[in-house]
């Protein structure tokens, strides 16, 4: 029995190890990424926690959010608030984990609002099913308060929380967490993997009322259907073409940039149809790498040239001065928008194809997640403010 108990503690130990490692690495991102912010205080923002049930029979649940991720921060690609082009942060937790979770409630933050999508994605397909527990109280006062919420009124802030048992489960009263999140401004949307009966009566759509959001079903057992269309191929093409405009100046870029190829591996994997997805969002604005792209990062007002180490820099941009480097990196910047804006044509000339298709599956097959978020998100933006060009 000892045996047993230090063999689990040990465990234990490796587990809180591991995360902690992982928040020192999340740590140096979002504060990179949050001195970029303040420089760009005054461009608008959209900030979405997604919090998905990962207990054992969220299979489905899960690789429908691999999967989809892009698709819903497509979504804002043609918005606009205030005549400015909003940029997108994305939060990621789990309820329903199981007793490796950070606390009893077996709750679990996986990255807070950020804008490295590359990592979002990592940690989608890192997760995997175990456990039953689901905490929806816990889980939603969590993301409420711990999460860097913008203070502006203007600024839509939601939460989605998908799951498959009573909304009310655990010692935090569901009602009291959801009241507590529209004061401060954060919409609750709530998605019930199962029957609309059922969601009902579990008291999903109630607490969604609650904090001004919408109760949607869906079935979360569907197979992610695969839209083929003629211009899959360019995009997928420009794509690689993108990724050598990315250049790394600080000792977290190697890593990142090994992270967006194993992104674009691991999508690609899911589907062509995902691949492209992910292709379209890292030709938009919502995909932004200050923290370590020197590129992205060189455009923000004020940066500090003088301040890059050479030793962190490329073997070509070595051996240039500053003015040189200056030129080098503009060069590259107009190189990266014009595969941008390659893609965006060939991408807005797919929508008009898929969007037919995707209608057809969803009257066959059920309403999927992406499409429970993005009509969700485009009807309560509208509310504050954003108009959707396109949509």
């Amino acid at each position: 029995m000892k045996k047993q108990i230090y063999t689990c503690v040990a465990a234990l130990s490796v587990i809180g190890f591991a995360n902690a490692q992982q928040e020192v690495a999340i740590e140096k991102v979002t504060k990179i990424e949050a001195k970029e912010v303040k420089k760009k205080e005054q461009q608008a923002k959209v900030q979405i926690a997604i919090i998905l049930d990962s207990s054992t029979s969220m299979n489905g649940l899960i690789n429908q959010a691999r999967a989809q991720l892009w698709d819903v921060v497509n979504t804002f690609i043609d918005a606009k608030v205030d005549g400015k082009v909003p940029f997108v942060e994305v939060a990621l937790y789990t309820h329903g984990q199981g007793p490796s979770g950070d606390l009893g409630d077996f709750t679990r933050k996986i990255q807070p609002l950020t804008r490295d999508l590359d990592q979002i994605s990592k940690e989608l397909f890192a997760l995997h099913t175990t456990g039953g527990t689901e905490y929806c109280g816990a889980v939603v006062t969590r993301a409420t308060k711990e999460l860097e919420w913008d203070p502006n009124p203007k600024t839509y802030k939601a939460i989605f929380i998908a799951g498959n048992e009573s909304f009310k489960q655990g010692d935090v009263d569901a009602e009291v967490a959801c009241k507590a999140a529209i004061a401060k401004g954060i919409i609750v949307n709530t998605i019930y993997c199962g029957s609309e009966a059922e969601g009902i009566s579990g008291g999903w759509k109630a607490c969604a009322m609650l904090a001004d959001g919408t109760y949607t079903v869906i079935n979360q057992h569907r197979a992610i259907a695969h839209v083929e269309a003629p211009q899959d191929a360019k995009i997928l093409e420009l794509n690689k073409k993108l990724n050598k405009t990315y250049v790394t100046y600080n000792d977290i870029g190697r890593d990142k940039v090994k992270l967006q190829k194993e992104a674009d591996v691991q999508n690609a994997a899911l589907s062509s149809n995902t691949a492209v997805n992910r292709a379209c969002s890292k030709a938009s604005g919502n995909y932004w790498n200050s923290s370590w792209d020197l590129v992205d990062a060189s455009s923000v007002k004020d940066f500090d040239w003088s301040t890059i180490k050479d030793e962190r820099l490329p073997a070509e941009l070595k051996k240039l001065n500053i003015d040189e480097r200056k030129k080098w990196v503009a060069e590259k910047r107009q190189e990266r928008k014009k595969v941008q804006d390659e893609i965006t044509k060939l991408a807005s000339d797919r929508q008009k194809f898929v969007s037919n298709k995707q209608k057809e599956l969803a009257e066959k097959d059920g309403v999927a997640l992406d499409s429970a978020i993005r009509s969700t998100v485009i009807t309560q933006a509208k509310k504050k403010g954003y108009v959707f060009e396109k949509k």
